[in-house]
């Protein structure tokens, strides 16, 4: 696919964030440096970059997707409030290969109650 405006601004909003973004947000980020960007083309790009590899789909307890970069790090995701907290590679096992198996990608998610919501007894 080749590379526009549009595509490059969504990749560069996705990468360079660490909360998470749904769609709609990364539309109204986009939309301040492109205003006449429609959220159709923003859900068009993502789905395009999660294909290509460029970008990982988060599913989240309400059902909407969130976006994220590809570095390695695993997840942290509330129950509660749906918030996503990253979480260093010291939480992933360190292996390059199992059983002469080339690993290519591993997605991680620890599912709980954060910090937050036990504080407030939600």
């Amino acid at each position: 696919m080749r590379n526009t405006k549009q595509r490059d601004l969504i990749l560069s909003i996705v990468n360079n964030s660490y909360s998470h973004p749904g769609a709609l947000d990364i539309y109204n980020e986009a939309v301040k440096l492109i205003p006449n960007i429609s959220l159709g083309t923003v859900y068009r790009n993502l789905n395009r970059l999660v294909d290509e590899g460029l970008i990982k789909r988060i599913k989240t307890p309400d059902n909407i997707d969130r976006f994220d970069h590809t570095n390695k790090h695993a997840h942290f995701i509330c129950m509660k409030c749906g918030s996503i907290i990253d979480l260093g590679e010291e939480y992933l096992f360190n292996l390059e290969k199992i059983d002469d198996n080339e690993v290519l990608d591993c997605e991680v998610s620890f599912k709980g109650i954060c910090k937050n919501c036990k504080k407030k007894g939600c």
